[in-house]
């Protein structure tokens, strides 16, 4: 019966020991009780049945003991509780932008640059919970793979679906970022942010690395540049008659570009020289940009004394009835 009930005055229901000694004071008292008139014999009324008001003439008393005990547990004050948690997230839209060039087809990291920087990319989207993210590929030009979405399962299986050759080859790093500027810049989002991936030096496009960085910061875009490739050189892949070949070729990133982007925009740049590497700055950047939650517990109480109390005086209002009436004593 208590199992879900507290008390705000536990210590009133120690009034309740006075149940027992009130019910052991009662039949005491009966005892006790001397009969108006004295007969030698009662024998020859031992056959007459007791009567119902006979049966019931303890009844009263028991009324009166039970309001009692309903009135200590009313003053106790009984309470239920509800409780939970109300969640405020403050969303964050990130939009991933990855090149796609044909320099991303290096084996300085494996299987592959571009499959590396997806199953990084794969696995921040898994850890996200309540931001929009979109995608952007580029490399010659650039185009949205997948707009910004909180359905993920679709966003993971566009980028799985990501090939390098897919657009006309070179590396566009103005096109991509105004690109992802044009995908943020009506968000309402508290938090904007896009993340660049490249390994090459901006050779196509019409827009100016630069440029495209300052209009990003105008809309409140923050930009981490991320810079994939070892330092010097890199096997790269060759298809010939006699099958695939591999050629040492120079790496060239334009760490110098991908600085001052961030740094225009108040991001980070990063550069990622193997797999573990590229993890480890992508765990960072979901550590930057965590969506804030804030918590805010809450416990509500519901009031339970006003039915001990009414059934208490319903138990008393029936015992006055009861003695005025059917049961009624005579002098």
């Amino acid at each position: 019966m208590f199992s879900d009930i507290t008390f705000a005055y536990p210590l009133v229901l120690w009034l309740l020991l006075l149940v027992p000694f009130l019910i052991y004071w009662y039949w005491k008292k009966r005892e006790g009780m001397s009969p108006d008139f004295n007969y030698s014999s009662l024998k020859i009324f031992g056959g007459i049945p007791r009567t119902v008001k006979e049966k019931f003439a303890h009844f009263p008393a028991w009324l009166k003991i039970g309001a009692l005990a309903l009135f200590i547990i009313a003053a106790a004050r009984p309470q239920s509780f509800s409780s939970g948690e109300n969640f405020y997230a403050e969303g964050i839209d990130i939009t991933m932008v990855l090149d796609i060039s044909g320099s991303m087809l290096a084996e300085d990291f494996k299987p592959n640059r571009v499959e590396a920087a997806k199953k990084v990319i794969d696995d921040f989207i898994a850890g996200r919970t309540n931001d929009k993210i979109g995608l952007v590929i580029f490399s010659g030009e650039s185009f949205t793979q997948c707009p910004l979405t909180i359905d993920y399962s679709v966003l993971r299986n566009l980028l799985r679906e990501i090939k390098t050759g897919m657009i006309e080859d070179g590396t566009a790093i103005g096109n991509a970022i105004a690109n992802g500027v044009n995908r943020l810049k009506d968000s309402k989002a508290k938090s904007k942010v896009m993340i660049l991936l490249t390994d090459g030096v901006n050779n196509r496009g019409e827009v100016d690395p630069i440029t495209a960085a300052q209009i990003a910061q105008k809309f409140g875009i923050r930009i981490y540049t991320v810079g994939v490739g070892t330092v010097g050189e890199a096997p790269y892949p060759f298809q010939t008659p006699f099958g695939t070949r591999y050629q040492m070729v120079p790496v060239e990133i334009d760490e110098n570009i991908l600085k001052q982007i961030s740094t225009i925009t108040g991001g980070k740049y990063f550069r990622a020289t193997d797999n573990r590497k590229l993890v480890q700055i992508y765990d960072e950047i979901d550590r930057l940009e965590k969506t804030r939650v804030e918590v805010t517990s809450y416990r509500n109480a519901k009031e339970l004394f006003y039915g001990w109390a009414f059934a208490g005086l319903f138990l008393l209002l029936a015992e006055v009835g009861l003695t005025r009436t059917w049961l009624r004593k005579l002098p």
